[in-house]
């Protein structure tokens, strides 16, 4: 039974995890305002444009951020929680360790994708890759505001740009300083 219950979580971290990313996605397109004509944008725009829509008329931007986007992201989050605790049985977490447990789970969402797009953007500037490929300049334009202000503590060193390093070491206290008190706080709350 342990075996049919762990599938089942599988299955939901799974399917909430892709919706989680289109609309955190989206939510970061429309952040750094990125190309509406870049193929990965239009896929995004068009995947969350039936829920997103209509909560728009509610929910108004503030400051190029989706704030619809936000709301839906973590929702799916508290969603996920819920059900993975009667999936686990574990009803010792109450409503608002759900509540909790859903913002922690979406910072984390968010500091994972930051991890990996700043290690991804990182490699690329090594490596020669075709400027014109959708992926470059979205993934550029997402990873630019967080490195700038690294850029301006730590310039250039021989060439080197060392700014993803530090990013990363920041994304990773965040994680475990931040994410993890709220993560605790959701269980025993």
């Amino acid at each position: 039974m342990m075996y049919l219950a762990n599938a089942a979580a599988l299955l939901i971290q799974f399917a909430f995890g892709c919706a989680v990313a289109l609309f955190v996605f989206r939510l970061l397109a429309e952040a750094v305002r990125a190309d509406f004509y870049n193929p990965i944008c239009q896929f995004l725009y068009r995947a969350t444009n039936p829920v997103l829509t209509p909560l728009r008329r509610v929910i108004p931007t503030w400051r190029h951020i989706n704030l619809a986007a936000l709301l839906i992201a973590w929702a799916l989050e508290v969603v996920k929680n819920v059900l993975l605790i009667f999936v686990a049985a574990d009803f010792w977490t109450s409503g608002v360790g759900a509540l909790v447990l859903g913002v922690a789970d979406l910072l984390n969402f968010f500091m994972i994708t930051y991890l990996i797009m700043i290690f991804a953007w990182a490699l690329l500037s090594y490596v020669n890759v075709d400027a014109r490929n959708p992926v470059v300049p979205l993934l550029g334009k997402i990873v630019d505001p967080v490195l700038k202000p690294f850029r301006r503590i730590l310039p250039l060193i021989g060439g080197f740009d060392l700014s993803p390093v530090l990013a990363i070491l920041v994304i990773l206290l965040i994680q475990t300083v931040v994410v993890a008190w709220l993560m605790n706080a959701g269980h025993t709350i």
